[in-house]
């Protein structure tokens, strides 16, 4: 069981990691926005703001992962690890 300052520490950590992402969301569209409407203004043609949304698209859903996917190291993964170390 946690202690309720083990607890503040996790919630804070997990709002900030919130935050940071919605920060970053809304730096990609605007960023991103800026480079299309300069792509569709200069005439169009080739798409070279795909090559800015892709590679920074792929840092976005790390991101993203870390925030939803990625699940926080538990006591039991932590003594599973030295239970394997000491086997070696």
């Amino acid at each position: 069981m946690q202690s309720e300052e083990e607890l503040r520490r996790r919630a804070v950590e997990r709002v900030k990691k919130k935050r940071d992402l919605f920060g970053h969301l809304v730096a990609y569209v605007i960023v991103n926005a800026f480079l299309i409407g300069i792509w569709y203004f200069t005439g169009a043609g080739y798409f070279w703001p795909g090559w800015v949304l892709g590679g920074w698209g792929i840092g976005v859903a790390f991101n993203i992962w870390d925030v939803y996917g990625r699940s926080e190291i538990t006591e039991e993964d932590i003594q599973k690890e030295m239970e394997e170390l000491r086997r070696r």
